[in-house]
């Protein structure tokens, strides 16, 4: 039995390890609220406090990490609440448990925010030009993993995120004047992002830089305006401004490489 763990049981990481755990990987996982910790266990998941700052790693890290081939970094950033952290640093203070558990793999949870203000059909062989802060600490982070040489890391860059509890048109309803009505939109379900790090795991492809969008690229003003008719919200109400530029996040590899098929198509 493989075992995995997963800095980061929160909104796509306590799905992933249940899901995991369901294949038959032995998971361990961590949260930063204590409560929180029997619900993990009650999921079959073996909790751990752990919380990263930029001076240390808090909790017990090295229970976390001992004993598995696999880690799975899937903690946000969390720079939008307007904290004067570093993200970077972070995981600069994680990387030394990382080489004294000697963890073979990690995976990488990023954002196709990296890509910035790139135009066209972009790939994974596109040049990163992140814009936001956000952006530019998750590339410095990804760079930071993937020169390590004490572990192989794949990162996969997932675009904007939907599921069940959780759609961009929630909080765009009713709203004025919306920017950019014919960029198109490039969004994946919570599930396709739990299918493709699986894969990725099943397929041990490591030592890999992976999009996870799905194949679906309405305009901004097509989509949402849909989206809030089904979910009967008021509708969201766009600027007439043209758009500044066509960006369409391609995911061909994940469909290639690991053999992927996205369940939802349209996110």
């Amino acid at each position: 039995m493989a075992h995995i763990a997963i800095l980061g049981c929160g909104w796509l990481g306590l799905p992933l390890a249940k899901h995991l755990i369901k294949l038959g990987y032995s998971v361990k996982g961590s949260t930063t609220t204590a409560t929180k910790t029997t619900i993990l266990q009650q999921h079959g998941i073996v909790p751990y406090l752990v919380k990263l700052q930029e001076n240390s790693t808090e909790g017990d890290i090295k229970g976390l990490l001992e004993g598995c081939e696999t880690l799975v970094i899937d903690i946000p950033p969390g720079l939008r609440s307007g904290a004067n952290e570093n993200f970077t640093e972070k995981i600069k203070k994680l990387i030394p448990h990382i080489e004294a558990a000697r963890v073979k793999n990690v995976l990488f949870v990023s954002s196709t925010s990296v890509y910035g203000n790139n135009q066209g059909t972009v790939t994974e062989a596109t040049t990163p030009r992140p814009v936001t802060e956000s952006g530019r600490q998750l590339l410095e982070t990804e760079e930071l993993l993937w020169g390590n040489k004490n572990f192989s890391t794949t990162i996969v860059r997932f675009g904007g995120l939907t599921g069940n509890d959780r759609h961009p048109v929630n909080y765009l309803a009713g709203k004025e004047n919306i920017p950019e009505p014919d960029a198109p939109v490039n969004l994946i379900h919570q599930e396709d992002c739990i299918g493709i790090i699986a894969a990725i795991i099943k397929e041990n492809a490591w030592g890999e830089v992976f999009n996870g969008v799905a194949p679906y690229h309405p305009t901004r003003k097509e989509y949402y305006t849909e989206k809030a008719k089904q979910k009967n919200l008021p509708l969201p109400l766009f600027s007439r401004e043209e758009a500044s530029g066509v960006k369409v996040i391609a995911a061909d590899k994940v469909t290639e490489v690991l053999k992927f098929r996205f369940k939802f198509c349209e996110p």
